[in-house]
């Protein structure tokens, strides 16, 4: 067993990490959801690194578990862009819920600013359903779901480089 195999078996638990973390962090937006807190424009958004960070992460684990060494660099390197972008997108989200910038006029501002009449305002109430990026549904110890998306991301970015590095 020389010093290869050992950076090879922290390198799997590195994706392995990266795999249950994502998975969790998904799974738990979907049971917030599911308790009815509805996600906004941007949350939607912000699921998606996690939509396409949990397989690269499983297909890196394999990659690791077979020794494939070039495979496995570039799925870290990968999953590094995915949650160092993620952590971007929730920091930007965040930054919307804090009114420290504006948001897609989609989710927030003033929703009714283009209803000039009775029959607009009565046909925007049935066709449309906003949720407001710009509102918290909820803080969990002072952060928003945004922001500890913002700081998980950031955490599995992290992850991801060390990764790297032990595979060389």
């Amino acid at each position: 067993m020389g010093e290869t195999y050992f950076r090879d078996v922290h390198a799997a638990r590195a994706a392995w990490l990266i795999l249950i973390i994502a998975a969790a962090t998904i799974a738990g937006a979907w049971i917030f959801q599911a308790f009815g807190y509805a996600p906004c424009e941007l949350c939607l958004s912000e699921r998606i690194p996690y939509y396409v960070g949990v397989p690269v992460a499983a297909a890196t684990l394999v990659f690791a578990l077979r020794r494939s060494r070039v495979l496995m660099l570039a799925g870290f390197i990968l999953l590094f862009l995915i949650f160092a972008f993620s952590a971007g997108f929730g920091i930007y989200h965040a930054g919307v819920e804090w009114h420290f910038w504006a948001g897609p006029s989609a989710c927030t501002g003033d929703a009714l600013s283009k209803v000039t009449t009775m029959q607009d305002f009565l046909h925007q109430l049935q066709t449309q359903k906003v949720v407001r990026c710009d509102a918290v549904a909820i803080r969990i110890f002072g952060l928003s779901l945004a922001g500890w998306n913002a700081l998980i991301s950031a955490a599995l970015a992290i992850i991801a480089v060390w990764g790297a590095r032990k595979v060389g």
